[in-house]
């Protein structure tokens, strides 16, 4: 019994990274295309209410993601690497990470966070300049991906390894489909940032 929590805890995470990225998507596309939580309780009201699910989710996802590394802890073949340069990689990419996150999200402020501009009445989408988006157009979706792998060598874990993989390939993916076609049809060429092209990891 114990042998397959490994392979349980992955499972899980793919499942909860499946359910984050299907929820947030279609009730993005929904609002999008019919105001579907707008159009009954007003803007501020619908955005929080799909906030708060989508927080619930997210959560959930994360927790999922860390459960995939604790119970893969040690499966992860070294490949004659020593244990501890594994862990001190994944400090290093850890702190990448989490520090690439934080910046992107200080720099598009909380709401951004929560893909705010499809819950405005005529959105607009400036592409960011300052921050990490000096250097990357994505920093959350590609860097800011950084600590998944962290942990996962943190842990030695080969299910989190896998996990980190394919929540960060699920996550590109919902650019393409989701975010970037609403960005593409409402950027504008104004002057001054206010959101960049990502939102979430």
């Amino acid at each position: 019994m114990l042998e397959a929590l490994p392979s349980v805890a992955l499972g899980y995470a793919i499942a909860s990274r499946l359910g984050y990225v299907g929820y947030v998507g279609l009730a993005l596309r929904r609002e999008e295309r019919s105001r579907f939580f707008t159009r009954r309780d007003g803007r501020a009201a619908g955005f929080e209410r799909f906030r708060r699910v989508a927080s619930g989710i997210m959560t959930n996802d994360a927790l999922a993601f860390v459960a995939a590394c604790v119970f893969g802890w040690g499966t992860l073949p070294t490949l004659g690497i020593p244990r501890l340069v594994l862990a001190a990689a994944g400090v290093v990419l850890v702190a990448v990470g989490v520090g690439t996150k934080l910046w992107a999200r200080a720099t598009l402020g909380a709401e951004a966070y929560y893909w705010a501009n499809f819950f405005t009445a005529a959105p607009e989408v400036t592409p960011a300049r300052t921050g990490p988006y000096r250097f990357l157009n994505n920093p959350m979706y590609t860097v800011g991906y950084a600590h998944t792998y962290g942990l996962a060598l943190v842990t030695a874990s080969l299910p989190g390894l896998i996990a980190a993989l394919f929540d960060q390939a699920a996550i590109l993916a919902f650019h393409q489909l989701v975010e970037k076609p609403h960005f593409d049809r409402n950027r504008t060429v104004s002057a001054g940032p206010t959101l960049g092209d990502d939102r979430h990891a």
